[in-house]
């Protein structure tokens, strides 16, 4: 299965190149040139990650886009890409997931992303196992909680 990336810039030099790029590497690649059309996007689609510009049509739709990749139920990786990164900003934890700075040399580019793909899934694994290990807990606790009650009845009666 080839994992699915959304590739957002305003600039269509970069977008086609970075989208050919991708592909050639074996991804599937949808583009968006704009804040809103990702955003229109993420809504009916899945995707493993999203690589948005950071400033496009204003200096905030990058993290529009970024806050609207980690509210979808899929939950992709996000990678702002940037030629100009604040350095006032932890974007790690500010929606985004990793900090692309371009230009980019396209090996660098494609281990950061298979790395941040890799490290990505392993943290929703993680956070899916605890899930269950708490459903489990309750769901055990939820049993044991009901056959005290009935033993303590029985020996009421």
């Amino acid at each position: 299965m080839k994992r699915r990336i959304l590739l957002v810039d305003d600039d269509v030099a970069i977008l086609l190149t970075l989208k050919a790029v991708l592909e050639i590497s074996g991804f599937e690649v949808e583009t968006a040139a704009s804040a809103r059309e990702a955003k229109m996007r993420l809504k009916s689609n899945e995707y493993h990650m999203v690589i948005t510009d950071l400033r496009m049509e204003s200096d905030t739709a990058g993290q529009e886009v970024a806050a609207a990749a980690k509210r979808a139920p899929n939950r992709p990786a996000v990678a702002m890409l940037t030629a100009y990164p604040p350095a006032d900003v932890d974007w790690v934890t500010a929606s985004t997931d990793k900090m692309l700075v371009k230009p980019m040399n396209t090996q660098d580019l494609l281990r950061q992303i298979e790395a941040l793909l890799v490290s990505h899934e392993d943290k929703k694994r993680r956070e899916n196992e605890k899930k269950l290990e708490t459903l489990a807990a309750s769901g055990t606790s939820a049993t044991t909680s009901k056959k005290s009650r009935k033993l303590a009845e029985s020996r009421a009666r």
